[in-house]
């Protein structure tokens, strides 16, 4: 009479199955971990050999050799060994070659391509990409920046980090700024909805409606948005979103605005009305610094999820989505929160003005 093969169960510990399991959650995890992970949950709970390579999809002698490396090694043994893969084959001149033209624009062009370099070099395609990735060269990728050339810049920069990083008390922060030129666009035809299988679609073009300014202030310590719209951006309308900031926050508090230096902020008008409300402080950005304004993160959510896919027959249609947006987000507003300290953020804009002076040499 045959007997059956006894079931050979693996002990793991409480930490080993907690990296298991992390393993099989992460959506980073590559599929054949995913799988050595399943083999080895599986085995500890009785599983057999058979059973589990049916459950798994591989053959039996797969789940027995990772069974085997886990016994041995634990969680490392479930990792490739070292020196698999098909050995390299490139000359190391034309490693060399590969990567340091890749910073150097070819001619008659602004930057290189996985392909133009990989004719031009005379290899694969793949061979250029792994070289590149390897190396974090990544040629189709552009940063924009802007240095400041304020003269007080370290002075405003202070000004307005230590409102994010040290509020004052009995006071509100509003990080406040206008969005011009919201165009209501309609597109010509009506596009497909986002469904299985396939991507939503719009048409490239579309009928112009007119633009409308969005005036908002950022409400730095709760995420909510005192905002206003109007058909244009003067500093009569900048003066009556003053106003109506004056008349929507607590008396008693204290408002410190973050601004940039746009001139209707500056409009002598709207310096006298100031004069007349002294509870109501200014904090300019430095020139070319409107990355420091909260505001412009909010301006790119609302951009988002409002404005640039939208499709508006009127600047009143537009009108009302941006407004059934806001309320919305101030029934359950989002904080942006500034992290970063200053002397950080300082050291790097020293080392890139550095930078850009030995450029121009």
């Amino acid at each position: 009479m045959l007997m059956s093969r006894p079931i050979t169960v693996i002990d793991i510990d409480s930490v080993q199955r907690g990296e298991l399991e992390r393993i099989l959650k992460s959506p980073k995890s590559q599929q054949r971990d995913v799988l050595r992970a399943q083999m080895i949950l599986m085995k500890s709970s009785g599983l057999s050999r058979d059973a589990t390579s049916k459950a798994v999809g591989v053959r039996p002698r797969i789940v027995s050799k990772w069974c085997s490396r886990f016994t041995r090694y634990g969680i490392a043994g479930l990792s490739d060994a070292k020196g698999r893969g098909r050995p390299e084959t490139l000359p190391a001149e034309k490693k060399e070659r590969i990567i340091s033209q890749a910073v150097q624009p070819p001619p008659n062009k602004t930057r290189w391509s996985v392909r133009t370099m990989a004719r031009h070099a005379g290899v694969s395609t793949g061979a250029v990409h792994r070289l590149w990735q390897s190396s974090d060269i990544k040629p189709h990728l552009t940063r924009t920046f802007k240095l400041s050339n304020d003269k007080h810049f370290e002075e405003k920069f202070w000004d307005v980090i230590g409102l994010y990083l040290e509020p004052p008390g009995k006071a509100l922060v509003l990080c406040c700024d206008e969005k011009s030129q919201c165009q209501a666009l309609e597109r010509t035809q009506p596009g497909l909805p986002l469904g299985l299988g396939h991507i939503r679609t719009k048409t490239h073009d579309y009928i112009r409606h007119g633009t409308i300014t969005l005036f908002a202030a950022l409400n730095y310590l709760d995420g909510k948005i005192i905002s206003r719209t109007a058909p244009r951006h003067t500093h009569q309308h900048w003066l009556e979103f003053l106003k109506q900031i004056e008349r929507e926050t607590p008396i008693e508090l204290e408002l410190h605005l973050i601004i940039d230096n746009y001139s209707t902020h500056k409009h002598p008008r709207v310096k006298r009305w100031l004069k007349k409300h002294p509870r109501i402080h200014m904090h300019f950005t430095p020139t070319s610094s409107s990355w420091m304004n909260l505001v412009e993160r909010f301006f790119r959510d609302i951009t988002v999820d409002v404005v640039r896919d939208g499709s508006f027959e009127s600047t009143k249609e537009l009108t009302n989505a941006i407004n059934n947006y806001l309320v919305q987000r101030n029934l359950a507003p989002r904080r942006y929160v500034w992290k970063k300290e200053g002397a950080e953020i300082l050291a790097k804009i020293k080392h890139a003005r550095t930078i850009l002076k030995d450029k121009s040499r």
